[in-house]
C-alpha cells in the first residue's frame, strides 16, 4: 500500500510540475523584463510545492540582506533548483552548470529570468564565465551558486568549488550560507518520481569578506554552517 500511494504521489508532482512550467515557460516568453518574468517563475515554482501538500518550513529568511549578496546552498537533488527559486525573493539570479543548456525547454526559460551558466569541464571557458557573473555582481545582482556543482544519491557534503567564493570577494559582497534538507529524501539521483517527504531551508547568518580574510576561510564557514543544519558527512576529501 505505501508503494503505492508514493507512486500516485510522484505522478501527481510530475502532472503539477508539467502544469506549472508550462505556465512559467509561457509567461517567460510572453512578459517583458526579467524581473517580471523571474516573480513569475517564482510563482509557478511556489504553486509546485503547495499543491503537492511539500512547501517547505524556512527559517532564517530575516537574514537576507537587501543589499546584493551571494548565497551558496548544498546540492543533493533536481528539486534544489526548483525549492529555491519557491523560497528566495525574486531578485537572484542562479548560476547554474553549463550542461543545462542541452535541455531546451529549461535553458530557454533560465536564460530568461536572468540565470548564469558555467562551464565545469573547461576550465578556460569556465574562468570567462565566471568574469562575465562578475560583471553582473558589480553592477548589483544576488546571485545563487551551488558550489558543490553536482549531487549523489549518497548523502554527504562535498568539496566547495571556488567560483561563488571568488565573485563574493571580488565584489565585496556578504556570503549567505543556506541549508536545503529533504530533497535528497523526497527525489535522489537515481530515483525518476519524488516520493512524499519533508523539506526545511535554513538561512545562516552571513559572512563579510575582508581583506585579511582569504577564501578557504569563507568555504569552511559556510560548510560547517550547512553541515550543522542538514546532518550530512562531510565528503571534503571525496
Amino acid at each position: 500500500m505505501k508503494t503505492l500511494v508514493a507512486k500516485l504521489y510522484g505522478l501527481w508532482f510530475l502532472v503539477v510540475f508539467v502544469f506549472c512550467a508550462t505556465g512559467a515557460v509561457l509567461l517567460a516568453l510572453l512578459l517583458p523584463g526579467e524581473h517580471r518574468r523571474r516573480r513569475a517563475a517564482r510563482s509557478a515554482a511556489r504553486w509546485v510545492f503547495l499543491l503537492t501538500g511539500s512547501f517547505p518550513s524556512i527559517r532564517g529568511l530575516e537574514r537576507l540582506p537587501e543589499e546584493p549578496s551571494v548565497i551558496v546552498a548544498n546540492h543533493a537533488s533536481y528539486l534544489d533548483g526548483v525549492l529555491m527559486t519557491a523560497a528566495l525573493p525574486d531578485r537572484f539570479r542562479f548560476v547554474i552548470k553549463r550542461e543545462m543548456t542541452d535541455v531546451p525547454v529549461a535553458h530557454f526559460l533560465l536564460r530568461r529570468v536572468g540565470a548564469h551558466f558555467v562551464e565545469r569541464s573547461d576550465s578556460r571557458r569556465g574562468a570567462t564565465d565566471i568574469r562575465n557573473i562578475m560583471q553582473t555582481a558589480d553592477s548589483g545582482g544576488s546571485l545563487v551558486f551551488f558550489p558543490e556543482g553536482t549531487f549523489r544519491p549518497e548523502a554527504g557534503l562535498r568539496r566547495f568549488r571556488n567560483g561563488a567564493f571568488a565573485v563574493a570577494f571580488r565584489n565585496n559582497l556578504p556570503l549567505v550560507p543556506v541549508a536545503i534538507s529533504g530533497t535528497r529524501e523526497m527525489l535522489p539521483a537515481n530515483r525518476l518520481l519524488p516520493a512524499p517527504g519533508s523539506l526545511s531551508i535554513e538561512i545562516h547568518p552571513m559572512f563579510q569578506p575582508a581583506a585579511h580574510q582569504s577564501i578557504d576561510v569563507a568555504i569552511m564557514y559556510c560548510r560547517d554552517r550547512i553541515m550543522q543544519s542538514t546532518g550530512e558527512p562531510d565528503l571534503q576529501s571525496s
